[in-house]
This record gives C-alpha cells, sequence and structure tokens, in this order.
C-alpha cells in the first residue's frame, strides 16, 4: 500500500460537542448567553471541553449550537485568532441549526451532512472531565471488532453518597461483558425509596451487576452506526431515549450499548443547573479536575491566576484592601476591587467586579462586572454580568440575577430569579411577572407540583422539555469531591498518604473551634461551619456529635493549667461552647455519643482518665447529659478501671434517683390523703 493510500486511510479523531441543554435550567443566562460561555471559575464552559479534547489528541471537533449562534462563532474565531492552545493542533468547526431543539434533533443533522467517518465521542458542552477519553475510544473500538452490534459505550462515575444533582442513574450491566442491561434515571429529589426491575433481566442473564447512583456526565463514545439509529427514530429526543430505545429493542436493531466506569482518580461531572454549577465550581477550585485548574491557564500559553494557600487563586492584577479577608475556596479575577472589612469565602469574582465595605460574600459566583454596596450579605447565589446590588441588601440563598439586574439599597432578595427588563406578554405564559425593582422582574419558575405532573403526561419520568426549573436553596457547602488526585497531580513531590474522612473532618471541627474562641466570634456560625464540614465528608449526626465533644476536649487539653483544674478549664470553655454543645448534644442517642467521645480521650489522655468521674459528672450537673444515660454507659464499659473510677458516682445517682422517688411516693400519698 502506497503512503498516500495509508494516509488517505488513516480515520481521523473526531468528537460532537452539543453547545446547548435545550431546556431552561439556566434562565435567566441562557436568555441573552450561549450555555458554552457560561463561566466555570472565570473561564467559559466550552473551553473547558475543548482543552480536555486536545489534550486527549482529538483532532476535529464538532460543535453544534441551535441558540445564540453568533456568540458562539464569534467566541471561537477569537480563541482561534489568538492562538490559544487547543486552536493549534485541532479543527474545531461550528455546526447549526435554530429549528433544532432535542439532542436528537441535532444528531440527526449531523448525519445528513454526512460529516462522521468513525467512531466519534460525543458529549455536551456542560460535561466537565479530565479522564482519559482516548483509551475509552480505543475501548470501544477493541469492542466494535469483537461485537459489530456495538454502537455506543456510555460513560458513568461514582457518585456522591447522599445526594442528588440530577444526573444519578440506575443501571444494570453484565459484569464480564459491560454490555448494558438496563437503564433508569433518578428523580433529583430522592422520592425513591425501593426501585424495580424486571424479572426478565435476572432470567435472561446469568450475571447481573446492579449500580444505584451513579453520575451520568453524558460523556459517550459512538459508533458510526449510532447516527443513523437516531435518524430513523424520530422519537429519540434525548440520549437517554437512545439508550432506552436500544435496549427495549436491541434483537430487532441488532445494537448493544456497552458501560465504562471512570477510575478513581478521573473526574466528570455535567453542568445541568445552578446546583450542579455551584459543585462543579467548588470541584474545579479544590483541583479535584487537575490539570484543569484556574493556575495553570486553562486554554492559554501564559499563567494568569496564582494559587495561594487555602485554595484562593488571585489574578496578578487586582486591589485588594489589607483588612479584607479571603478565607479559602475563592476565584477573584482581574481588575477587581475588594474594599476594607469585606469577608469572602467559596465564591469566584469574576473580571472587573467591585465590591465595598463590610460586605459578606459566601458560596456565590459573581460574573464580569458586578457591583456590590457596603454592608451587604451574599449567600449562596448568582451574580451575572453588569448587575448592581445596592448597600446593606440581603442577597439569599437560591437567588439567580441576570444580566444588568439593579437592586437598591437596603432590600432582601430570596430565592428569586431576577431579569433586567419586563418579559414579553406572551413570554411565560398566563405565570404572573412581579417586579422587584426597576431593573428587576421575576422570572416564573415550574413549582414542584407541575413538574410531576408533566412528568406524568410524558410517561417517560423526564421533566418537560423547555420549562423553568425551580433551584431549591443551596445547602450551606457541597461535598468538595469524591474524588481523589492521582499521584501524577502532584509536582511538587511524592503523593501524601490521603487521610480518613473522619480524621479531616476532625481537624477541621477543631480548627473551627479554635479560630472562634480565639476571634470571640458569633459561636452560631461555628455550627454553620460544622455542618459545611459534615456535609463535605458525608458524616453521620452520631459521628459529628462524637467529633464535636472530641474536638472540645482536644482543645481543653491544649489550654493552660488544665491538669491541675481540669472542671473549671471545661466550664470556662463551654461558656462560649455551650451553644454549639447543646445544638449538637441534645437527645439521648446525643448524650451517649459525648459519654464515648469521654471514654475514648481516656487511653490517650492521663488528665481525662484521672478526672473522668469530676468531668461527667459536672456534665450532669450543667443539665448537659442525664442520669440514665450514665449509668447505662457506666453498665456498658468494658474498661474495668473506669468502671472503678466512676462506681461512686454512679451509686451516688442511683441513690438520688432512689431518694426522689421516695419524696415522690409521699407526696402522691399525702395528696390522697
Amino acid at each position: 500500500m502506497s503512503k498516500a493510500k495509508a494516509i488517505e486511510n488513516k480515520e481521523i479523531v473526531q468528537a460532537i460537542v452539543i453547545a446547548d441543554s435545550y431546556n431552561d435550567n439556566f434562565q435567566p443566562f441562557t436568555s441573552t448567553k450561549p450555555l458554552a460561555l457560561l463561566p466555570v471559575a472565570n473561564v467559559p464552559l466550552i473551553e473547558y471541553t475543548l482543552e480536555t479534547l486536545n489534550r486527549n489528541g482529538v483532532e476535529e471537533v464538532i460543535v453544534f449550537c441551535s441558540s445564540h449562534i453568533d456568540q458562539v462563532k464569534r467566541h471561537i474565531a477569537d480563541r482561534q485568532a489568538a492562538r490559544c492552545t487547543w486552536s493549534t493542533g485541532m479543527r474545531v468547526s461550528i455546526v447549526s441549526s435554530e429549528a433544532c431543539r432535542s439532542i436528537g434533533e441535532a444528531i440527526r443533522d449531523l448525519d445528513a451532512r454526512n460529516t462522521i467517518r468513525g467512531s466519534v465521542l460525543l458529549l455536551g458542552v456542560e460535561s466537565v472531565t479530565n479522564a482519559d477519553l482516548a483509551a475509552l475510544l480505543e475501548e470501544h473500538k477493541r469492542l466494535a471488532k469483537v461485537d459489530r452490534g456495538a454502537v455506543m459505550t456510555v460513560v458513568y462515575k461514582e457518585g456522591l453518597r447522599r445526594m442528588r444533582t440530577g444526573n444519578e442513574v440506575l443501571v444494570a450491566h453484565d459484569p464480564t461483558t459491560r454490555r448494558l442491561l438496563y437503564h433508569q434515571r433518578l428523580a433529583q429529589h430522592e422520592r425513591e425509596r425501593s426501585f424495580e426491575l424486571p424479572l426478565d433481566l435476572f432470567l435472561a442473564n446469568r450475571d447481573v451487576a446492579v449500580c444505584h447512583g451513579l453520575l451520568d456526565p453524558q460523556i459517550a463514545v459512538c459508533s458510526q452506526a449510532a447516527l443513523p439509529l437516531f435518524a430513523d427514530n424520530f422519537d429519540f429526543l434525548t440520549r437517554d431515549d437512545f439508550v432506552r430505545g436500544v435496549l427495549i429493542n436491541e434483537e430487532i436493531l441488532n445494537s448493544r450499548i456497552y458501560v465504562a466506569k471512570l477510575a478513581r482518580e478521573e473526574y466528570a461531572m455535567r453542568v445541568n443547573n445552578w446546583q450542579s454549577y455551584h459543585l462543579v465550581s467548588l470541584d474545579v477550585i479544590n483541583r479535584w479536575v487537575y490539570p484543569l485548574v484556574p493556575d495553570t491557564a486553562i486554554s492559554e500559553f501564559r499563567q494568569q491566576y496564582k494559587h495561594f494557600r487555602n485554595n484562593v487563586y488571585r489574578h496578578r492584577n487586582v486591589r485588594l484592601s489589607r483588612s479584607c479577608e479571603l478565607d479559602g475556596d475563592l476565584v477573584v479575577g482581574e481588575e477587581c476591587e475588594i474594599r476594607e472589612g469585606t469577608y469572602l469565602r467559596q465564591s469566584v469574582v469574576g473580571r472587573g467586579c467591585r465590591i465595598g465595605r463590610n460586605c459578606r460574600i459566601v458560596n456565590s459566583f459573581l460574573l464580569e462586572g458586578v457591583t456590590v454596596g457596603d454592608g451587604t450579605v451574599l449567600s449562596h447565589c448568582v451574580l451575572e454580568r453588569a448587575v448592581t446590588v445596592g448597600s446593606r441588601c440581603t442577597i439569599e440563598p437560591g437567588t439567580v440575577l441576570g444580566e444588568g439586574v439593579e437592586i437598591p439599597d437596603g432590600l432582601t432578595v430570596s430565592g428569586l430569579l431576577l431579569q433586567a427588563s419586563e418579559p414579553a406578554a406572551d413570554e411565560w405564559g398566563t405565570t404572573p411577572v412581579e417586579k422587584i425593582a426597576d431593573r428587576a422582574y421575576t422570572i416564573p419558575v415550574l413549582d414542584e407540583e407541575d413538574s410531576d405532573s408533566d412528568e406524568e403526561e410524558g410517561g417517560s419520568g423526564q421533566p418537560a422539555l423547555n420549562q423553568p426549573h425551580a433551584i431549591a436553596p443551596l445547602p450551606e457547602r457541597y461535598p468538595a469531591s469524591v474524588y481523589e488526585p492521582s499521584d501524577e497531580e502532584c509536582d511538587s513531590g511524592p503523593a501524601s498518604p490521603v487521610p480518613e474522612d473522619a480524621n479531616i473532618f476532625l481537624s477541621e471541627v477543631v480548627e473551627s473551634l479554635k479560630r472562634g474562641l480565639a476571634e470571640k466570634s458569633n459561636a452560631e456560625y461555628l455550627i454553620l461551619e460544622i455542618n459545611s464540614s459534615r456535609y463535605a465528608y458525608n458524616m453521620a449526626l452520631c459521628e459529628v456529635n462524637y467529633y464535636v465533644v472530641k474536638a472540645i476536649l482536644q482543645i481543653m487539653l491544649q489550654q493552660d493549667g488544665v491538669a491541675t483544674n481540669t472542671v473549671g478549664t471545661l466550664r470556662r470553655l463551654l461558656a462560649y461552647f455551650g451553644v454549639v454543645f447543646r445544638n449538637y448534644i441534645r437527645d439521648r442517642d446525643a448524650m451517649m455519643d459525648c459519654l464515648k467521645a469521654l471514654e475514648e480521650m481516656c487511653p490517650a489522655s492521663e488528665t481525662v482518665r484521672a478526672k473522668l468521674p469530676q468531668l461527667v459528672h459536672y456534665l450532669y450537673e450543667a443539665d448537659l447529659i442525664g442520669e440514665q444515660v450514665i449509668i447505662e454507659w457506666y453498665d456498658g464499659l468494658a474498661d474495668a478501671g473506669l468502671q472503678a473510677a466512676l462506681s461512686k458516682l454512679v451509686q451516688w445517682l442511683q441513690e438520688s434517683s432512689e431518694e426522689e422517688e421516695d419524696d415522690d411516693d409521699d407526696d402522691d400519698e399525702e395528696e390522697e390523703d
């Protein structure tokens, strides 16, 4: 074969990127901007996608657009003109059709154009990943040689425990061949208490592996035969429709779907609503998407951000007051100005933002050109481009302020989607629109009851297309990530062993309590911080009770004079930590957790062991621990030495209890007389 013929037969590595979500989950942003340009940590989503594909050796990318096409074309052209990293070795072309309203229609349009020449990567612009896509593509090609009916390999990732993002699925597959046998998308609000799987699934297959709660990042590898299947079945509107249709008609279509699960160190998540946007932003900041992190200059050859302790990323050109506090997990963009006394944590500040004095900004995302007045509080919210928020305002969880919205001084906004101009009369049908301010109008959202009825009418268990979705108040903090970095991600030396979640949680609680004690801040804020850490490490409530008490005891042992005045030291600490202690140690089970923490501290601390009876007695006298709980705990102690030390206290409690019962009996007899 000639050299020219070999080059001609070489299969070009292609990828299809669907640049639209075909829903209104990102209102009001997507009313004026394409989803592809939604910034995550100040970098548009499409840059993450193209950079990932470039790193995986993709040679040709087809970006399919249906809305705001000109803006996407302009962005791609500008980035190519600027000679960004992905533009040097990868061809990116835009295919557009304003008539398309689903992924299925987009695929049918591409099939009609005959642009795909072999196996192809299929993903959405909202799919953020650092996975080895090249290896997935090669594995699918190998499968296709063994099974000519292999039309698709769908990619999944182990999910987040006790949390739903709307991306979770239940699947069953053959553990040997990895052929997909069953697929069901899970409800976003954890309504299911049980799952029903068809009996035929187990009768027809010798081995079945059922995986619950896998994350579906909307990444797949498709054979060339997959596109005609979309073209032949006009009821395939989504990828879920395709998967369901193939599974039902495997024999008729002679087509099969396979499953690929990503390795633990590989990250993949779909940004499908404002809550998952929040989660992915924090994952990027916490470096779980490495090398796609702010300080590596995503798609740029020149580094823009400097990485500081506690994952604070600051652009080289910012103006910060000396008294402002950047607590951690932050990205501060170019030409930002942050004034005196302002506190920021777990947030992203876009280019050219102006933040006034004494503001508090937590878990909030400010896009380019936002202005925030003095004394304003932002919590778990999104402020889009050129938003202005006045002084002494409170923007509460779940709020999204659209481009150009202006909030006057002293106003509180709670969980609303707002846009700057009044929507057209027929834009939202008969749903009323409320005017909050001169440049702030509400955007109606689909309430939960309407959503349920739409799902029942559709019969597919999926939300109706092109409907606004309500965003629930965002939790105090999402889990940072379930993904651990691989050894290759650590360029400063060998990777350190990853501590257990419980140890990390305990250390964070100790640090929070120490900081609060030193600063004498409102102790109720410590409860919020502890709850944040609890959600981050998926700790059960009994574990939180145990570790809070253990943290207080550890701090007690670090105080001066604790050996000679142990009870006095604890009394002094609980004068400040009492709010925290009572918040967690409030019922019988929690009291038992407290006593177990004291018990577990005895082998490590001679002070606690020697003073254990006095400490337990003080907690009883302070009405923090009940006598019946103490007696039950005492009876279950395995350490004979501790039982001996506590025996007098327990005997006194029992005698006191008997005396009280006798007194009660005497009172009853007097009343009868």
